[in-house]
């Protein structure tokens, strides 16, 4: 009874305390648009990504920017002709000016995506932009995705904009953990609280990042942050840590086009860097353990006992906590265009992260974690430091 008491408590404090994380709208801020258009340079760093490239590249390509923009491809290893694929659909659609470029292997210490991007922005400097725009690969935008980043990041005096992408939620295990994944995501950073001046949460979304040149280069990015397995988390942090001003929010009209079709998929997607999100501490996954069990599993078993002989106050105090839950989940089905008949569900969904949660330190101590497209990557405190 006590365990359930805690639990609802604690769904009490998430509810109202934690930045109303909940809430889905927190969208690109009201902006004018600006007297002159700043020059710009996109850059997707991509690692065998041809089945996604045809669906991606050319929404890039076809931005209706005033100013001056171009963009950078790096083709970071490929084995499925991803750089010569990029040319094809330049040369189809035309648009934006493409460069392809690539990086070679990674030296040690560096993770493939922020080699490759350091790369990009190598490349773009020659431009000397004032705007970096840093996206995925697997990530479609509106025709007008580029001027509103802009206009909004120039009107609000932002370093960096953000927008987390909408996710493909199709098949049957994407409409149970997608959803999810975003609103595991807020409740670790809330959205009002990134945006704030003088907070200390940072976090950014790394299909869509609109960066400062001037700051990436005075909060070093990507060097600084070379051996992170969460770069957007790392980003952000490495911009509010020089003083910059962060802004994350929902996208309307920027999407990920990435299919998660089968459980396995995405769970390799949540495994390969869910140690790597708790420092690769024992301890702290212990906590997370626990911390979920007490917060999503708690309740349904609360009511599952008390239905069964525990007690009518075990069956009430559960079932409010569960009505908590799920009343929190509602918004975010309906930013993802999902049924809420699945918000009851969030307890399955949250043993599943916490399961995936496990597997990832298991990984990892098994010298394979933090895995990705053929690369293993080494805890940061396991690398030699460069400076």
């Amino acid at each position: 009874m006590w365990i359930t008491v805690v639990s609802l408590a604690a769904w009490c404090w998430l509810l109202l305390c934690q930045g109303f994380f909940w809430r889905t709208d927190v969208r690109l801020p009201s902006h004018r648009e600006p007297d002159s258009w700043p020059s710009v340079c996109v850059v997707v760093p991509a690692r065998d990504e041809a089945a996604v490239l045809p669906t991606s590249l050319p929404s890039l390509l076809a931005q209706d920017y005033p100013g001056r923009a171009e963009v950078f491809l790096v083709d970071d290893g490929s084995t499925d002709g991803t750089g010569e694929l990029a040319r094809e659909l330049a040369r189809r659609h035309g648009g934006l000016p493409l460069t392809v470029g690539s990086p070679g292997e990674p030296p040690a210490g560096w993770t493939g995506k922020l080699w490759a991007v350091r790369h990009g922005i190598g490349l773009a400097r020659t431009r000397d932009p004032e705007y970096l725009l840093l996206t995925d690969a697997d990530i479609a935008h509106a025709p007008d995705s580029l001027r509103t980043l802009v206009a909004a990041a120039r009107a609000g005096g932002y370093d960096v904009v953000s927008q987390m992408a909408r996710l493909r939620v199709e098949s049957l295990w994407e409409r149970l953990v997608v959803p999810a994944f975003v609103y595991f995501f807020a409740q670790l950073y809330p959205f009002r609280w990134i945006g704030r001046k003088g907070s200390r949460t940072a976090a950014a979304a790394g299909g869509c990042v609109l960066l400062r040149a001037g700051m990436a280069e005075k909060a070093r990015i990507p060097d600084g942050i070379r051996h992170a397995v969460i770069d957007d988390v790392a980003l952000a942090r490495a911009v509010k840590g020089a003083g910059g001003h962060v802004w994350l929010g929902l996208a309307d009209r920027v999407d990920s086009v990435r299919p998660y079709p089968r459980l396995h998929d995405l769970w390799r997607m949540v495994s390969r860097s869910a140690y790597a999100q708790l420092r690769h501490n024992p301890l702290l996954l212990l906590g997370t353990v626990a911390g979920l069990a007490l917060v999503y599993l708690v309740p349904p078993a609360a009511v599952v006992v008390g239905m069964t002989g525990g007690g009518t106050a075990m069956t009430v105090a559960g079932a409010v906590a569960w009505a908590v839950m799920a009343g929190t989940y509602l918004p975010m089905l309906r930013y993802c265009r999902q049924p809420l008949w699945l918000a009851p569900l969030l307890p399955f969904t949250a043993l599943l992260y916490l399961l995936m949660t496990v597997d990832s330190a298991v990984q990892h101590y098994r010298g394979r974690g933090a895995a990705w497209k053929g690369r293993t990557y080494a805890r940061p405190d396991a690398v030699p430091d460069e400076g």
